[in-house]
């Protein structure tokens, strides 16, 4: 009888490699998980630093500032991915923006350029024939859509407009590497007197921080270039000499922004003593005019005539009637190109000083300070609707009585000479904001019998 076949070999070998099989199934599963698991973390690590950057903490912002007074800051780090990192295409934007095209035309940074005064100053350089490259972190102070519409604006005359901030050092630096700048007009700031009162801390990043950034960057820049800045009226501040001259004191300031704005002008005196920079400080004296900002009296005062709302007119403590020296765009724009024309170069290089530089201050006023009361009567005219009168005495919220502007200085130097009277100005204004927001009514009527024209 045959001996049956001797399978416990197939066995053994058949169960050893279910064993293989298993060890493997059980490693491979290991590794997928253990993959998995780090790839989920990595992701949740994204998301986490996603929603870190672009939605900052609600406490962050005090609870009684209104949703359209909240402020928001770009991240960092989406300014430097985005807009420094923005490869060919993008550094071809930034330096066709910013190079001249008259002989001997500047390469101007415009900070703060989808704002008032700065949309109105890149234009005017664009369209004599200088470059210019803006930068914008288009807060919500104010509406955004305003600052947009200027932005489209300056875009119809080939100005770029690069979205960031102040307080971003790797973007300034990139935008120093690709263009050469001759000059800066810094006029990018937190303003506004009231609002310091709610957000303190939105005028020590912009006011104080990004301007020392700025420098920072400029200092080290070769060449480095002459700035021209906006210092402010209000540094005044319970000065009582009349009309405010650059020699009165200024070591008085009556609100944060005021103090801030001081501060700028010491922090300018310490960057040109140690590096060399050329720095002009501009103290702007209650600019008004179409594409104006709509946290100033006159833009809402017209907002709340043409709804039939109630307007606040102060009074001062003694009664007597707050006056302000309302300065035209057009004449505040004369100005901020004369100092840049009469600046001189700074003498640093590399974040060394190699000789002394230059440095001033100027006002930039009217030199015919109006009463509160005279504005919204014009207005009244220009609107041909009766203003519901609120008169209340003034807070003690860092505004001042009176402001009145000795200009002596800045004609002797560059021919400053404001020559736009309120009437004037503000008939200006009044026909582009009923232009602008569309409105239809007895207002244009009201226009045309003031002998409006284009």
């Amino acid at each position: 009888m045959p001996t049956p076949p001797d399978t416990s070999k197939t066995l053994k070998l058949e169960r050893y490699n279910n064993y293989l099989r298993k060890i493997h199934s059980t490693k491979l599963i290991t590794a997928s998980s253990k993959l998995l698991f780090r790839a989920t973390l990595l992701i949740a690590l994204i998301l986490i630093l996603f929603f870190t950057i672009n939605y900052p903490p609600l406490s962050d912002t005090p609870h009684h500032v209104p949703p359209h007074h909240r402020l928001h800051h770009h991240s960092l780090l989406s300014t430097s991915l985005f807009s420094a990192g923005g490869g060919a295409a993008w550094e071809k934007q930034v330096r066709l923006s910013s190079t001249p095209r008259r002989t001997n035309g500047f390469s101007v940074l415009v900070t703060g350029a989808a704002g008032f005064v700065g949309s109105h100053c890149s234009l005017a350089l664009k369209k004599r024939g200088d470059g210019v490259l803006g930068l914008d972190n288009f807060n919500n102070y104010y509406d955004p859509s305003l600052k947009r519409a200027r932005q489209n604006l300056l875009s119809k005359h080939q100005v770029f407009i690069v979205e960031g901030d102040l307080n971003d050092g790797p973007l300034l630096t990139k935008l120093f590497d690709v263009v050469p700048f001759t000059h800066v007009l810094h006029l990018a700031a937190q303003a506004g007197v009231r609002y310091a009162m709610q957000n303190p801390q939105s005028y020590i990043s912009s006011n104080i921080a990004g301007f020392v950034n700025l420098l920072e960057v400029a200092k080290a820049a070769n060449p480095q270039p002459s700035i021209v800045w906006a210092s402010s009226s209000s540094v005044y501040g319970l000065n009582t000499e009349n009309p405010f001259a650059e020699r009165d004191r200024t070591d008085q300031p009556a609100s944060l922004y005021a103090a801030t704005k001081k501060a700028g002008e010491e922090i300018a005196h310490t960057y040109n003593h140690i590096y060399g920079l050329s720095l002009t400080g501009l103290r702007f004296f209650t600019v008004y005019g179409p594409w104006g900002r709509p946290d100033m009296a006159y833009f809402f005062f017209t907002k709340d005539i043409l709804q039939g709302k109630s307007i606040d007119i102060y009074k001062t403590h003694d009664q007597k009637e707050v006056a302000r020296d309302f300065t035209y765009i057009d004449d505040v724009v004369k100005g901020c190109l004369g100092a840049l024309d009469t600046a001189e170069k700074s003498t640093g290089s590399g974040g060394k000083k190699k000789g002394a530089a230059q440095l001033r201050v100027y006002n930039l006023g009217n030199t015919s300070p109006v009463p509160v009361g005279r504005l919204v009567s014009i207005l009244e005219g220009l609107l041909s609707t009766k203003a519901k009168k609120h008169v209340i005495t003034m807070p003690r919220n860092g505004d001042v009585p009176f402001t009145h502007a000795n200009v002596t200085l800045a004609f002797k130097d560059f021919g400053y000479k404001p020559t736009t009277d309120l009437s004037t100005g503000l008939r200006k204004f009044v026909k582009w904001y009923i232009s602008y927001y569309g409105i239809q009514s007895k207002t244009r009527k009201g226009s045309q019998a003031t002998g409006e024209s284009g």
